[in-house]
């Protein structure tokens, strides 16, 4: 099995939805709290924690998807049968 250098594209929607995932925590934190500087640390803790959840979480998600993508064309163009759920299990 050959191996595939990673795309970059990957990460382009992964800090996209962490950006909004960062900037609906600081909304969200900053509006329910009030006013003051802990508030505004507690509003920049919880975006942070936010976009690095969502960003690390997608990307994940989309290597997984874009391997498994990979995968089945891989399959398709040897002409055999593309894998399916539970592939890893070798075949006696």
């Amino acid at each position: 099995m050959n191996r595939r250098r990673p795309n970059p594209w990957i990460s382009i929607p992964s800090v996209a939805l962490g950006l909004l995932a960062g900037a609906l925590g600081w909304t969200v934190t900053y509006l329910s709290c009030g006013s003051g500087v802990a508030c505004i640390t507690w509003s920049v803790l919880i975006a942070t924690f936010s976009f690095l959840l969502v960003t690390i979480g997608t990307g994940l998600l989309l290597v997984l998807v874009y391997r498994s993508i990979a995968e089945w064309r891989e399959a398709e163009s040897k002409n055999q049968q593309p894998p399916g759920p539970g592939c890893e299990t070798p075949e006696t």
